[in-house]
């Protein structure tokens, strides 16, 4: 994971990089290496120099909303301002119970989120905050350093609920990311974040629009259907599977394929590429094929 950390930081194409908050694998549990969220956070960032680094997303249940906020303004200290903080409400049942977090049910679920996005941007802009909710209170809590970068590390929001998640981006949120690259869906989704926006008097161009894509670039010279016909059980994943989850193509097809997500609003693209602890040459295919076409647009 460093090394493939240190070969984005290397790249000026790259602008971050993720880890996710998951204790073991996803979307099945498997006996696989699995960090922990924030610990590999600190740890690349200490393994790098200049990419951003965030968590595509933080689980709310997971850790008090007292705790993630200063967890995130010490490692956005420890990187001199290089954090994209990610969260969102969490999914994941097997993983929650196995743990011993319970699994509350959806309305439930989004109500704490609601109380521990609201505890966090008030860690991150208030000396002393106090705040009683339903699920969580703090009562003047410190927290100094509040961070490097001003007026707080960006909150980075995942998930595009109508009626909570994305009113949560309108009033808190410094990103948003949902929609998987569709491009109908990142129209819907944004013309709903928009009215949001109008409604509580922000700025909708100061959110950054993002969405995740898992991706599977083709290399040039390799025979395509061998390479599409072997992917599937090399990722662990039925055909089906991998045809709903994944991008798969040469880098003239993925850049015709983002196009319509670019064109509905998405300025910010994060890539789940596979196996690049086991080599880096679909990373420096997509940095060196794919993201010029747009960085100029």
């Amino acid at each position: 994971m460093t090394a493939v950390a240190r070969a984005a930081d290397a790249d000026p194409a790259w602008d971050s990089i993720w880890v996710y908050d998951h204790f073991h694998t996803v979307p099945e549990p498997t006996l696989e290496t699995t960090f922990e969220c924030w610990t590999i956070t600190a740890t690349l960032a200490r393994d790098t120099q200049r990419v951003k680094i965030g968590q595509m997303v933080g689980c709310n249940g997971y850790r008090n909303p007292a705790l993630y906020a200063k967890i995130a303004s010490t490692v956005d200290v420890a990187s001199h301002g290089r954090l994209y903080a990610g969260i969102g409400a969490g999914w994941y049942e097997h993983e929650w119970r196995a743990y011993g977090y319970g699994f509350p049910e959806v309305p439930e679920r989004m109500r704490m989120f609601r109380e521990a996005v609201q505890i966090i941007h008030a860690m991150w802009t208030e000396e002393a905050p106090t705040f009683h909710g339903r699920y969580y209170s703090i009562d003047g809590a410190i927290n100094e350093p509040r961070g490097v970068q001003k007026p707080h590390p960006p909150l980075w929001i995942g998930g595009g609920g109508e009626q909570v998640t994305l009113k949560l981006v309108a009033q808190y949120g410094d990103a948003s990311n949902f929609g998987s690259g569709d491009a109908s869906v990142i129209r819907e989704k944004l013309d709903i974040l928009r009215g949001h926006c109008e409604t509580v008097g922000r700025n909708y161009d100061e959110i950054t629009k993002s969405t995740e894509i898992f991706l599977l670039p083709i290399p040039q010279g390799v025979d395509r259907e061998r390479f599409l016909a072997e992917a599937p059980a090399k990722l662990h994943l039925n055909e089906a599977e991998f045809a709903r989850r994944y991008w798969a193509g040469s880098s003239d097809e993925i850049v015709e394929r983002l196009q319509p997500a670019i064109a509905a609003g998405i300025d910010y693209v994060i890539f789940y590429i596979p196996g690049l602890a086991y080599g880096h040459e679909a990373m420096h295919q997509v940095a060196q094929e794919v993201i010029p076409q747009f960085q100029d647009a």
